[in-house]
């Protein structure tokens, strides 16, 4: 059986615990790491995808008890009992996204809100426009990755490849003031001289 990239799901805050105890087993792995700002002045890294990470395997030689006993794993992502893999050319374009980002400055800031329309201004869908979902923060890049691996068809495009959507706005006319006070009576102007009248009964 050749090797294929298989998706590890681990406990809150273990990728490096479980990615480093797999490379000392001799298994290799591919953990997706990118810059993100701090509270504080400053970068972090963080992972890409967090709580998984890829592991390369062929299943024919490799003892399965070694990957699910590993300290701080929970399982490995499968589907209809069936392991999830993931193409060379994925993990290849998962790296790619990681050195655009961190040559960004690591993850992106943008203004855009859930449910506006979007324009793609450059790449494959350059010219479409699109619903923006939300920010990509650690829930949604999971999200993106747990249905990419579910095959559900979904768009998923950088943010530095959208802008907004140009609408012409409607602007209402300027209503005139009311003349008269109903039954005939008029308004005087406030620019005018106020006289003395009496209302009819």
């Amino acid at each position: 059986m050749p090797f294929y990239w298989y998706v590890l799901h681990t406990k809150a805050n273990a990728e490096y615990r479980v990615a480093r105890y797999l490379d000392q087993q001799g298994i290799e792995t591919f953990l997706p790491v990118v810059r993100a700002a701090r509270p504080r002045p400053g970068y972090t890294t963080v992972p890409l995808f967090p709580s998984y990470l890829f592991a390369h395997l062929d299943l024919d030689c490799t003892d399965v008890t070694i990957i699910l006993w590993t300290p701080g794993l929970r399982r490995i992502v499968a589907f209809d009992n069936r392991l999830a893999t993931v193409p060379d050319t994925v993990i290849q374009y998962i790296r790619q996204r990681v050195e655009e980002i961190d040559s960004y400055g690591g993850l992106p800031t943008h203004d855009f809100k859930p449910g506006e329309r979007v324009l793609i201004r450059s790449g494959p869908l350059a010219g479409l426009e699109g619903i923006f979902e939300g920010p990509l923060g650690p829930a949604e890049r999971v999200r993106v990755l747990i249905e990419f691996l579910g095959r559900l068809t979904t768009a998923t495009v950088p943010v530095e490849c959208l802008e907004h959507v140009a609408r012409n706005l409607y602007v209402p006319k300027r209503k005139l003031p009311r003349r008269t006070r109903g039954k005939g009576r008029r308004i005087r102007s406030a620019q005018t001289k106020p006289l003395d009248y009496q209302v009819a009964k």
